[in-house]
């Protein structure tokens, strides 16, 4: 099948103008964002982890009152209770009391909200798509969202957990390189730093894999990676680091900032914010993290609940070496324009490239 045909047939499945789709990055996708994207005729998303049921629902329905466009909410796969290790939160309370706020004892107990009562919400707001990221969701909730018509996009990064997913039902296989910001999608925690695979290794793999459509996400912000994307076997790109300077974003400006000046080597994944391994720009907390005489970070979401007094700090006073910046490798191809004009003019150069 032509590059041609096989987005064409992706956009009509999914209700699309443009095979630009707006990454799920939690905390960083306000509504603004996807209902740009969206009026362009690409897909919005949403990052829903950290979102209780009724969060959820009045995003859908805010995207929904401004647009008719199609989204995806997106969830983490709960990863099993973490083991706490008190005399460890004890060195990391320490440590980060260097960097913000004293960190009580129990701000290792948060705790992320309910998965049940979130995957009910999304069954309630029927987006388009509903996607996951650290694993697959249970058969019972996968034959849940078939009955509704609602269609699961599984992100995966490597071939094997592409085939699992494809497996276990996935529609679509959002295949995820190692370039992209924010979290790793690693079905096993541990190993998320063990199996780095770079997109354009990756694609062409997944795609030789797997029947279903593959979505390509990490390091695409220009018309060059959305047309090598395509080349290699996508049949859309997510696009998540590439839209944060849009105005819609609405990201503090010192992050803003920080990603026009950060070079593909001026990232780094680390655990340090959350426990979980996710890339980021490589900032003052984030070296001092990696030292070898740093605690090692607690598992999530411990780590998170340990940060986010730093974290919260680090926003108010408008602090990058603090702050939890997430970047992908191609953060200085992002461009400070809105977001509708950048969704369009991806997917023009691609085309005259793939032309």
């Amino acid at each position: 099948m032509s590059v041609t045909a096989r987005v064409e047939r992706f956009c009509t499945r999914f209700g699309l103008r443009i095979p630009i789709l707006l990454a799920p990055m939690a905390g960083a996708c306000p509504p603004s964002l996807s209902i740009a994207v969206a009026q362009a005729g690409g897909m919005g998303a949403c990052g829903a982890l950290l979102m209780g049921p009724e969060a959820i629902l009045d995003w859908a329905r805010t995207v929904r009152s401004a647009t008719n466009g199609a989204f995806q909410m997106n969830l983490w796969i709960p990863d099993p209770p973490p083991v706490r290790d008190p005399a460890r939160e004890a060195a990391l309370r320490d440590f980060l009391g260097g960097w913000g706020p004293a960190v009580p004892a129990e701000a290792g107990d948060a705790a992320p909200p309910d998965f049940a009562a979130q995957c009910e919400a999304l069954l309630q707001a029927a987006p388009a798509v509903v996607s996951s990221i650290m694993g697959v969701y249970p058969a019972d909730f996968v034959a849940r969202l078939k009955q509704r018509g609602i269609a699961w996009w599984a992100t995966a990064s490597t071939v094997a957990e592409a085939r699992e997913a494809e497996a276990a039902g996935a529609d679509v296989i959002v295949a995820q390189g190692m370039e992209a910001g924010g979290h790793r999608g690693a079905f096993e925690a541990g190993r998320a730093e063990a199996a780095m695979v770079g997109l354009m290794a990756l694609l062409p793999a997944v795609a030789d894999a797997v029947r279903v459509p593959v979505v390509a996400t990490g390091g695409i912000a220009d018309g060059r990676g959305v047309a090598a994307a395509l080349a290699l076997g996508a049949s859309a790109v997510q696009v998540g680091t590439g839209f944060l300077r849009c105005p819609e974003a609405r990201i503090p400006a010192p992050w803003a900032d920080a990603l026009a000046a950060t070079p593909p080597e001026g990232t780094a994944v680390t655990r340090a914010f959350s426990g979980r391994a996710g890339r980021g720009i490589a900032t003052a907390y984030v070296k001092a993290a990696a030292a070898p005489e740093a605690p090692p970070p607690a598992p999530y979401p411990v780590q998170r609940g340990l940060t986010q007094a730093m974290r919260d700090a680090a926003t108010k006073a408008g602090d990058i070496d603090r702050m939890q910046a997430w970047a992908g490798q191609s953060a200085m191809l992002a461009r400070a324009e809105p977001a509708a004009e950048l969704a369009r003019t991806l997917w023009e150069d691609a085309r005259r490239l793939l032309a």
